[in-house]
């Protein structure tokens, strides 16, 4: 190895390393420049709050049972009994498969077809 092939890859090892010391650098400073605001006390209960209720919601969403769709006939049951269904249904793999297909065709029927623009002509 050359000796100016060793000093070129110190020139560069310090310069990468450099470029790494300007980058952590200017995080630091954008860091302290930009400080985010202080939470006051109400902002905190505003959140705890809007948390409690999100979590209430989907507590009450996982546990209850409620009709979704009448129309397509499609209702919302709760985790433990959708398990226990699944498992039940599953005894017999090809028909659960053929089920499933099925619910999942009558639940995301295609839109109906938009009327045909007259012709210009016409």
């Amino acid at each position: 190895m050359s000796e100016s092939s060793f000093g070129q890859k110190i020139i560069s090892s310090v310069a990468v390393l450099g470029a790494f010391l300007v980058v952590g650098v200017l995080v630091l400073v954008m860091k302290n420049s930009t400080p985010a605001p202080a939470l006051n006390a109400a902002r905190v209960q505003e959140r705890k709050a809007a948390l409690a209720e999100l979590r209430d919601a989907n507590a009450k969403a996982l546990g209850s049972y409620e009709a979704v769709d009448a129309s397509k006939q499609t209702v919302r049951l709760a985790v433990e009994r959708a398990m226990e269904l699944t498992i039940e249904e599953y005894k017999n793999p090809a028909a659960a498969r053929t089920s499933l297909i099925a619910r999942a065709e009558k639940a995301n029927e295609p839109p109906p077809k938009p009327p045909e623009q007259p012709s210009k002509y016409e």
